[in-house]
């Protein structure tokens, strides 16, 4: 009985990110509905789940959709996500210009969720980002989903920014007015907002239809990647985001570099 419980636990989950993956997010009621359970059950489900990273909420509409955790559990599957099979090619070409750690992230929930990462030649210890979690406000990457991110569920991110270091902006005001001059350069910027001693760029990748999807990022030691090597390192970081935005179906945009 235990055992058939558990059995039923486990398929009324499968069906769960099913229902979702088809509909593309769904609330909680559709969802009992869907699987024929009470409200209740569904959301102490969808709770379980999103605890785990497989699903996660959307702060405005407070529907599910599928989450980046999916990804940890991806493993040697993770070669054949679109994404990171398009761009593995030219995330080695930047680590090769670059020589420092070149990163790929999304947006899962609050968090940017690393799906990719290729170490430069000059990293001699290497940190594996791949699967883990960091904050929208302090990272190269995570400012760049910001930036591009409609304005009403940004609101929802610039409420409570947690310093991780005494570089961490947690001012919405300040974050605000930098994430617009983000926009402007196309590119983002980090100052060893996140780890003393860590400075990164980061770019947009856009799927088809223009929106961005992820976020291209080149980190290293503040002593060799300095405030006046930013800009030269993050031109690399656009053309190479804008190559990988090309074979997702993006026709091409106009440089928005600006500065040397």
């Amino acid at each position: 009985m235990g055992d058939g419980g558990n059995l039923q636990s486990v398929r009324r989950a499968i069906s769960a990110l099913e229902h979702i993956s088809d509909a593309g997010e769904l609330g909680v009621s559709e969802l009992g509905r869907r699987l024929g359970v009470h409200k209740a059950t569904a959301s102490r489900l969808v709770a379980t789940l999103a605890e785990r990273g497989l699903l996660e909420r959307d702060p405005v509409t407070e529907k599910y959709r599928l989450g980046f955790g999916l990804v940890r559990l991806a493993g040697a599957a993770m070669a054949e996500l679109e994404i990171v099979r398009v761009s593995r090619p030219l995330l080695e070409e930047l680590a090769d210009r670059t020589r420092e750690t070149v990163n790929l992230g999304v947006l899962s929930g609050e968090s940017v969720v690393y799906v990719d990462q290729v170490t430069g030649s000059r990293s001699v210890v290497s940190v594996n980002w791949v699967g883990r979690r960091t904050p929208l406000h302090c990272t190269s990457n995570g400012k760049v989903l910001l930036a591009w991110m409609e304005p009403a569920r940004r609101r929802q991110h610039l409420v409570r920014l947690e310093p991780f270091t005494e570089r961490t902006i947690t001012d919405p005001a300040e974050l605000q007015e930098q994430l617009e001059q983000v926009r402007r350069r196309g590119y983002a910027q980090t100052l060893e907002e996140l780890e003393e001693g860590l400075n990164a760029v980061a770019a947009p990748v856009r799927q088809a239809d223009g929106t961005v999807v992820a976020a291209l990022s080149v980190s290293g030691p503040a002593f060799r990647l300095r405030p006046i090597d930013l800009p030269r390192v993050a031109r690399h970081a656009m053309e190479i985001a804008d190559a990988i935005s090309r074979r997702l179906g993006y026709v091409e945009r106009r440089s928005s570099f600006a500065g040397r």
